[in-house]
């Protein structure tokens, strides 16, 4: 995360005014002392009183003053955000994602918009059973954002005429090893040749009356994954190795991830997937502890807890592990024939969260992170396959999928990684569930287990709540198209495929 480097702006439903204060220490004339980030050169957020952190991921350069009466000040910066993007799609989103928390959201000069309804498709004093009356009126309700996409529209350009991509420097993996020395500790730099997976034996000693998954944090912190957990106890026993008077468990990592995007159809897939028989998941969907549970996270705004050690995470395999050692065992004779299960773990948040960074590693670099997520994972597995689900952006942050993508590719090859888009997935599922089998080079599937497969309902689809709120207005999908436009198109370039540019979804 890349701290803004001269202001630090706050936003309420309760403060109308948009404040713009100083951050970097020394007297300005005319400025105050920031009160929220106490001159720590942050970007914070308030939003119904709650402080909320914006993780940066872009650099912007600035070729002297602007105008607006030197409202707009952008300082170079490699990743540094853009302050002011993010606060006007901020708001044009309101209307769409925020409408149904917020009675209402007053901003101030340089842009004047009218309250935003609890409801897009109630205005103020009509009844619910007038809505359906006055729907078609929704855009001469909402003239104001009509009226003011010129302004928003100057800004937006202005912003995406300076973006940058540049490419990190990369740690040393003896620095990443100083970063987390029980890791590289617990997991051997080789694995067994005739097992898919990244997979290896483990000594265990532990009693026969001992609970192997006692300390376990994932059980500790959760009491929904306490039956999960009941059967792998269950299973545990049956499956140890046996050599010299030693006790051996099979411990393996995940052959591929499916590493993102949040909503973009990426439960739906390990549904589906799942319902081969040559792949395995952990036994918790998506652990998140690449990015936050290997952190102490669970979640951000509850502060740390301890850290989840890497022994919790390899447990989450250990369903999987036991059919890979079933199989070693009965191939014994065999050892070059290689056992053709593949683990997969689908945590959405492992392409693009990085956002314990701000807690650990010193967040002294005045920049961006010295260590990502997929730095350890290839220190690991470089020969990691990775799966990735887009669609037509709309969410800040996580939309931003050429950033993303171009820090992966600086330590994975092109040819790790399958691209798909939910549009094509939602038109086709037949079609990109064998590019997955392709691509994971998976056995192929009888008719009744493909028709299974293909025909299921697609999982994880909107909440009736969030399909009440109704279409997004066309000038929220313009300003949007306008803001992501740079990055699709980057994003295009790089994949090759004029797809990711959504101009026909």
């Amino acid at each position: 995360m890349r701290h803004c480097s001269n202001c630090c702006i706050q936003l309420s439903p309760d403060d109308v005014q948009t404040q713009q204060v100083s951050c970097r220490g020394g007297s300005h004339h005319g400025r105050q002392e920031c009160p929220v980030c106490k001159a720590e050169n942050k970007i914070v957020f308030r939003v119904d009183g709650k402080q909320m952190n914006l993780l940066a991921v872009l650099e912007v350069r600035a070729d002297g003053n602007e105008s607006w009466g030197g409202f707009l000040r952008f300082k170079k910066g490699k990743r540094c955000s853009l302050i002011f993007g993010l606060i006007i799609m901020t708001l044009v989103m309101a209307s769409y994602i925020l409408s149904g928390v917020h009675q209402e959201l007053l901003i101030s000069s340089p842009f004047h918009y009218g309250a935003f309804p609890s409801n897009p498709s109630l205005m103020e004093g009509e009844n619910p059973s007038d809505a359906k009356e006055h729907h078609h009126q929704s855009s001469l309700n909402n003239i104001s954002y009509v009226k003011d996409y010129p302004s928003i529209k100057l800004i937006i350009n202005s912003i995406t005429s300076r973006i940058e991509f540049t490419t990190r420097q990369l740690p040393d993996v003896e620095d990443l090893k100083k970063q987390e020395l029980h890791m590289f500790s617990v997991i051997p730099h080789k694995f067994l040749p005739n097992s898919k997976s990244p997979c290896w034996y483990e000594e265990f000693t532990g009693r026969n009356t001992t609970d192997p998954y006692l300390t376990n944090s994932y059980v500790l912190y959760s009491k929904r994954f306490r039956s999960t957990f009941d059967t792998l106890r269950k299973a545990f026993w049956g499956h140890l190795s046996h050599a010299h008077g030693k006790h051996f468990r099979l411990r393996c990592l995940p052959h591929f991830y499916i590493i993102g995007q949040p909503k973009c159809g990426t439960t739906d897939l390990y549904d589906r997937l799942r319902l081969h028989p040559e792949v395995k998941f952990s036994a918790i969907k998506e652990p998140h502890w690449w990015t936050r549970k290997r952190f102490g996270i669970v979640r951000l705004r509850d502060g740390l807890r301890d850290r989840y050690p890497v022994e919790d995470y390899l447990d989450l395999f250990d369903l999987a592990a036991h059919q890979i050692h079933q199989g070693l065992q009965a191939s014994a004779k065999e050892p070059s024939k290689m056992n053709r299960i593949i683990i997969g773990e689908a945590s959405a948040s492992t392409m693009w969260d990085n956002n314990a960074w701000t807690l650990f590693y010193d967040n002294g670099t005045d920049g961006e992170p010295p260590f990502l997520t997929q730095d350890f994972i290839h220190a690991f597995q470089p020969d990691a396959k990775l799966i990735v689900m887009l669609r037509d952006p709309v969410r800040l942050q996580v939309g931003l999928y050429a950033v993303y993508l171009l820090d992966w590719l600086t330590v994975f090859n092109k040819e790790q990684f399958l691209i798909l888009r939910l549009e094509d997935h939602a038109s086709n599922v037949k079609d990109t569930m064998h590019r997955v089998f392709q691509f994971l080079s998976l056995g192929p599937l009888s008719e009744k287990q493909e028709a299974l497969m293909t025909k299921s309902p697609a999982s994880n689809t909107r909440r009736p709540e969030d399909r009440n709120l109704g279409p997004m207005l066309p000038v929220t999908q313009r300003l949007l198209r306008d803001f992501y436009g740079p990055f699709n198109a980057r994003l295009a370039q790089v994949l090759a495929d004029e797809a990711f540019l959504w101009r026909k979804t």
